[in-house]
């Protein structure tokens, strides 16, 4: 018996099959591209993301017959609306959540009706949320927009391909900003801010809830058994908190993905115009976080702007020693979150002279990122959201061992890296739970807990990252300032 897992990142859909012995049996990705536009743009064509799930899907299945499978569960970013014609297909590109084009609108927003919306929401109007990007589309596109018979979002697009169904769940409705938190529901007012009304938008369920079942026609596409259960799934956080085991008030977890995060569960949220603030799994717990837009998607862009491959990438920066010899990189590719909220903030590299070569310059982009992180880690600590000296690592990053390191030295945390621990691997055992096979999260993690082991922090680079962490929040200052010009 399987249960299955398919995520989809900021550039790549991984799939995991796990066996009802907690055992990850295969695993599978498949990359697709986001489309940068001039003026801050980033979009996603909603057809790749299918294409890469049937692609996953049936490399999967080299390692179980289709009739093993007994649930599905998909996942994704959040804020990544898709928006349908009356045929049911995709009207235009997804505005992905790393797209500033739509500051204006937030500020608009915010002067509108600011604090209602932060009081239903519990966050306030930027870029990242559905909710100015429809205010964004409907001022620029009105055209596109009066097509739009339904809005759904990137996980449910997939899902309702190999189901039919057009749901959603209330984790994932959050991030839209068209629901109210508090009431659980589909808010009038916020929907017409965007432009929509409410019957445009997915019914809500619970992410263990059945969404349907696979079809015969995604059946045929996938290799998929027809009539296999699929639940409605959650977003990519809310699965990789649960891949991390965070089951309880305390339980912290830090993200080098595309994005990063950092999330400590607490019994409410905090509310903050640099938190996120997401419920969790278990309902009457939260997963409040920071969050740095370009993190992981930082070397990501290093490599296909200068060449190399990740591994000679690290490599070469292994052979260069703590702090780059000077050199600094601010991560602000798309803007910045926590803790500058400022979406036309960019990035840069600072202090180059003529010793750096490549590998000084791929060590600065993971040391940036991390300190992007540190500046997220005290942000949190600042609200009084304590992650004590411990926290699991998440994301692409914790495949590096030099990654590993830097992390670990320049946030001054031990940190567990699982070997199974990613939004895939949370939706497959959210699989299992909504097969009937476990109880609830916590028996699904104590069944299916993988092997883990600690990074320490190294004590002789406290001074030298001290020291870096300290020019990069001079710069960063700086960078606000000058940028901020341009809000």
């Amino acid at each position: 018996m399987y249960f299955l897992g398919v995520d989809f990142g900021g550039g790549s859909c991984k799939a995991t099959l796990l066996s009802s012995s907690g055992k990850v049996a295969a695993e599978a990705f498949s990359e697709y591209p986001t489309q940068y536009i001039s003026g801050g743009g980033a979009c996603q064509n909603p057809v790749d993301w299918v294409n890469s799930a049937i692609e996953c899907i049936r490399s999967v299945l080299k390692f179980a017959a289709a009739e093993e499978i007994k649930c599905i569960c998909f996942s994704a970013a959040t804020h990544t609306a898709v928006l349908l014609g009356a045929d049911g297909n995709p009207v235009c590109p997804s505005v992905y959540w790393t797209d500033t084009r739509s500051a204006p609108d937030a500020r608009e927003l915010n002067g509108i009706c600011g604090d209602e919306i932060r009081l239903k929401t519990l966050h306030s109007p930027s870029p990242v949320w559905t909710i100015a990007q429809l205010r964004f589309l409907n001022r620029v596109s009105p055209k596109i927009m009066r097509n739009v018979k339904r809005v759904t979002f990137a996980k449910d697009y997939v899902r309702g391909f190999f189901t039919g169904d057009f749901v959603t769940d209330r984790i994932e409705a959050a991030g839209s900003m068209f629901y109210d938190v508090e009431k659980g529901r589909w808010d009038v007012k916020l929907c017409a801010l965007a432009g929509i009304s409410e019957d445009v938008l997915p019914k809500l369920n619970e992410p263990v809830d059945v969404a349907g079942t696979v079809t015969a026609s995604a059946a045929a596409a996938s290799g998929l058994k027809k009539g296999t259960l699929v639940i409605t799934g959650c977003t990519d956080t809310a699965a990789e908190v649960f891949a991390a085991g965070c089951l309880k008030k305390g339980d912290a977890s830090v993200k080098f993905a595309t994005a990063g995060r950092i999330c400590v569960i607490s019994d409410k949220p905090a509310v903050n115009e640099n938190i996120i603030n997401y419920q969790h799994l278990k309902k009457g717990l939260w997963y409040p976080g920071s969050a740095t837009k370009s993190c992981a998607a930082s070397l990501r862009w290093f490599r296909d702007a200068f060449g190399g491959d990740y591994r000679t990438l690290d490599d070469a920066a292994s052979e260069t020693d703590a702090g780059a010899d000077g050199l600094l990189f601010h991560p602000y590719l798309s803007g910045e979150l926590t803790p500058y909220n400022l979406p036309s903030m960019r990035g840069a590299f600072n202090g180059v002279t003529g010793i750096h070569r490549k590998g000084h310059f791929a060590r600065a982009v993971m040391e940036g990122a991390a300190f992007s992180m540190r500046n997220c880690l005290d942000s949190i600590r600042a609200l009084g959201l304590d992650t004590g000296d411990t926290a699991v690592f998440l994301g692409g990053a914790a495949k590096s061992a030099l990654w590993r390191q830097i992390a670990a030295d320049v946030l001054n945390l031990k940190l567990i890296v699982r070997k199974n621990c990613d939004s895939s691997f949370g939706g497959a055992m959210l699989a299992g739970i909504g097969a009937g096979y476990f109880k609830n999260t916590d028996e699904a993690f104590s069944v299916c807990r993988p092997e883990e082991f600690t990074v320490y922090p190294d004590e002789k680079n406290r001074e030298v990252y001290g020291k870096a962490f300290a020019r990069y929040l001079k710069l960063a200052d700086f960078y606000k300032e000058f940028y901020g010009a341009d809000k």
